[in-house]
């Protein structure tokens, strides 16, 4: 039976899982090889140590709401999108509320990840660490790892001849960027059209002399900012889109999305993406279509190469006098602290079963949390993970056997083996693989079976955002605010817009009689469909 389990990683998904551990009356013990919390998002000025944080001037592209713990709302002060500084004292409050810190060894370095000799019986691991240069060795029922993948930069050099030979200037990767500072005045291209790469181009734009900014695939963007003002995020990840998703014919989606995304601003006029292109890469940037209009920041093709002080590009243009490149091509996971017979098991998360579980493995005792890309934020679908995994460990979920287990990962694995730089596109449907986990889980809530029971809930959990706080409706780790939470969910959003009140006598009650009129035709259908087929309202137990 599992009892101590090894956390590597204090990041997002590190305390989601030393937190998933006690709920389910386990011993964890966490190894974090920095100092503190946060991981990424506990910015740092320095460069050294290997260690991967953001930029100073970021902000989540996912908001508040739609990114918190699932039974700890941010603080409606708190605004909709955060800066990294806002987040991390979130990460603090989440830390002290749970009282996490106990659990939790700095300055220690996980440097192995081994199966015990008696591994096929016992399912257990040594793990050496390091702390101020003293070795010490564990053994572990369990061990989870939480580094995310954030990790190595992914660096593609060979794919740009000359740069590494003949071009002069200065080239780094952008886990190297810090701020503006180092490029005031100098004429800067930027590789890589991702979020990163949109977010630096356009505060280099305020500062350097000129930047160029090349994308070798179709990029739609997104603002944060949605109809009416609210986040983008809220309005659009919903269940009942969702569902229109599946309901619609893919083609017809197509179009409704290329035509959303166009109705503020002709992709194809600013060279970015062409309703004809095959796949729906999006990045999320209020500000890149006014530097592209302004022309503080100019669009290019791919680059085939560069000269001494020149970059080619693939269209046959030139552009001159560059003086910095800065490649912003994303990373590539990496675990050198897992033994190789464990690491060879799976070259990337497709070929872990539900992106967690190598299931080749005798004993499912090592879970990999939060390597996986999602259309909504990680971080709830990494405390999803964990919640899973330590009901696994705890002995209330199982897993299918090895080989279903097997045929499921290649099932769902292309055939063909994916081009890292492109991993933006293998991005997975939030509310889709959030809501498999919370069935294997057993803690996603039926909509028909609330609509039944509590119509003014099922309301809100099928038109409204899906917030975090429904996986904690029904379950193990049912929480008893996750109803207050989800009702109140837009005044948290509104709260601190409210620093100026004026008058509106509008009150919104002609739109919730229209909601409730909706409702009534649901909810008489999902009391005969229950009726007649009651295992609609059943939630599974296990994956």
């Amino acid at each position: 039976m599992v009892r101590r389990v090894a956390v590597i990683g204090a990041g997002a998904g590190g305390l989601a899982s030393v937190k998933c551990c006690l709920d389910e009356g386990l011993e964890p013990t966490c190894f974090e090889r920095s100092e503190d919390i946060g991981g990424l998002w506990r910015y740092t000025d320095s460069r050294d140590g290997g260690r991967v944080s953001v930029y100073r001037s970021v902000i989540t592209n996912t908001s508040k709401e739609m990114s918190c713990f699932s039974d700890f709302p941010c603080p409606e002060n708190f605004p909709s999108f955060l800066p990294h500084s806002l987040l991390l004292e979130y990460f603090r409050m989440y830390a002290q509320h749970f009282d996490l810190l106990r659990h939790i060894r700095f300055k220690t370095t996980a440097l192995s990840v081994r199966k015990r000799p008696d591994f096929a019986i016992s399912g257990q691991w040594e793990v050496v660490t390091e702390t101020n240069g003293i070795q010490e060795s564990h053994i572990f029922d369990a061990v989870m790892v939480c580094t995310g993948h954030y990790q190595e930069p992914y660096l593609p050099l060979a794919s740009f001849p000359g740069i590494d030979t003949c071009f002069k200037g200065q080239y780094l990767h952008s886990r190297e960027y810090k701020d503006v500072e180092a490029f005031r005045g100098k004429r800067v291209l930027v590789v890589g059209i991702g979020n990163t790469g949109g977010d630096l181009s356009v505060e280099l734009s305020r500062v350097a002399a000129k930047v160029f900014l090349s994308a070798r695939s179709n990029t739609w963007v997104f603002s944060r900012v949605s109809d009416h003002g609210f986040p983008l995020d809220m309005v659009r990840t919903t269940r009942f889109n969702h569902f229109l998703d599946w309901l619609l014919p893919s083609a017809l989606m197509k179009r409704i999305k290329f035509w959303k995304c166009n109705s503020w601003f002709n992709h194809v006029n600013y060279g970015l993406a062409s309703t004809k292109s095959s796949n729906f890469k999006i990045i999320v940037n209020e500000e890149l279509p006014f530097c592209l209009l302004s022309g503080t920041v100019v669009l290019k093709p791919n680059v085939k190469e560069f000269t001494e002080s020149s970059a080619v590009f693939e269209d046959g243009t030139t552009e001159e006098n560059i003086d910095v490149v800065l490649f912003a091509t994303g990373y590539i996971f990496s675990f050198p602290f897992l033994e190789d017979s464990v690491r060879s098991l799976f070259d990337d998360n497709r070929s872990l079963y539900k992106r967690i579980f190598p299931p080749q493995l005798e004993k499912p005792t090592l879970a990999i949390i939060g390597l996986v890309q999602l259309t909504g934020s990680v971080m709830v679908g990494a405390e999803m993970q964990a919640r899973w995994v330590t009901g696994i460990f705890a002995g209330w979920n199982k897993l299918p056997p090895t080989s279903r287990m097997i045929a499921d990962v290649l099932k769902k694995k292309p055939p063909v083996k994916r081009d890292l730089s492109r991993r933006e596109n293998l991005k997975m449907s939030f509310i889709s693989y959030t809501d498999e986990i919370a069935s294997c889980a057993g803690v996603k809530p039926s909509v028909l079976r609330l609509l039944l029971t509590d119509p003014q809930l099922a309301l809100a959990v099928f038109f409204g955002p899906c917030t975090p706080y429904q996986y904690r409706l029904v379950g193990r780790g049912k929480w008893s605010g996750a109803r207050e939470a989800i009702l109140t969910q837009w005044h948290r959003t509104l709260k601190p817009l409210r620093t100026r009140v004026v008058d509106d006598s509008s009150d919104g009650s002609d739109g919730r009689h229209w909601m409730w009129l909706l409702a009534l035709p649901v909810a008489l259908a999902a009391g005969f469909l229950l009726s007649k087929y009651p295992w609609l309202g059943w939630t599974p137990q296990a994956g």
